[in-house]
């Protein structure tokens, strides 16, 4: 019988499906790759960057040949649309929460022929979750966690870091807005309304530029938050953490049970 057909010549518009297709072993099959990738830093060398995140090459990505492009968010359905009507297979998928993101690394691992790797190594990832979360259930008391993805204006995080940061033994001060798929309704329009839900920790992650914890600290009223009167403002890189794949399930997480575990053993 003649083998399916898997795709030989793929494009990854963003980072998560880059780092999983190497830790698969099929980086041979990736010609083109978004300019954010940081991870692996090696794709950065061996693949030609053919997209950022709300616009891409479309012509250099057709000089490519792809029989398949990976997509992620409705926010790239307008490069999706391009690409289809150029006669290019697109799968764009939508992942927001920690299960999306299992189910997703599973078919896209299928879908280049390792399903059965794929399941090995999510089952790993799982394993050290539910053991991130036994550790984080000795907590005497647990955080409260301000979640930054942008500072002008305020924003607060999407819903698989606040699942992560549960996990990892910390409560999101803004879990309703997690819910929440669109950044533009996580916005808060007032630091007031940060100051009044007290976080004992601020974590920020900025895609594009380095969160800065003194900038956070000098901010008007903010000297009375416990996280600014304690000096418990952090930074995690937005490619370990706001990459919904494998980062955010392993360095992400691991970071953010690190800073937690710090502050319940100097409150708890």
């Amino acid at each position: 019988m003649k083998p399916f057909f898997l795709p030989q010549r793929i494009v990854c518009l963003t980072e998560e499906t880059t780092e999983w297709l190497y830790l698969l072993g099929e980086e041979a099959r990736i010609v083109g790759i978004s300019g954010y990738t940081v991870r692996p830093r090696r794709a950065r060398e061996e693949k030609p960057k053919v997209s950022a995140f709300l616009s891409a090459k479309i012509d250099k990505i057709l000089a490519l040949q792809p029989d398949c492009v990976f997509g992620f968010s409705d926010l790239q359905a307008d490069i999706a649309s391009l690409l289809i009507k150029a006669g290019v297979q697109v799968t764009v998928f939508n992942q927001r929460s920690v299960d999306e993101i299992f189910s997703v690394l599973y078919q896209v691992a299928a879908m280049v022929g390792q399903a059965e790797q794929g399941l090995a190594r999510l089952a790993v990832m799982r394993a050290e979750l539910d053991a991130i979360a036994r550790r984080a259930a000795g907590f005497k008391r647990r955080p409260r966690v301000y979640f930054e993805e942008w500072d002008e204006p305020h924003m607060s995080t999407i819903r698989w870091v606040s699942e992560l940061m549960g996990l990892a033994g910390g409560d999101d001060v803004f879990p309703e807005l997690a819910l929440q798929s669109m950044g533009r309704d996580r916005i808060i329009c007032s630091g007031q309304t940060i100051i009044e839900r007290s976080p004992d920790i601020v974590i920020g992650s900025l895609c594009g530029k380095k969160f800065r914890p003194e900038k956070v600290a000098a901010r008007p009223g903010w000297q009375d938050v416990p996280a600014v009167r304690t000096g418990q403002i952090f930074e995690i890189k937005s490619a370990d953490i706001l990459q919904p794949g494998p980062a955010a399930l392993t360095d992400g997480v691991a970071q953010l049970h690190r800073i937690f575990s710090q502050w319940a053993a100097l409150h708890g």
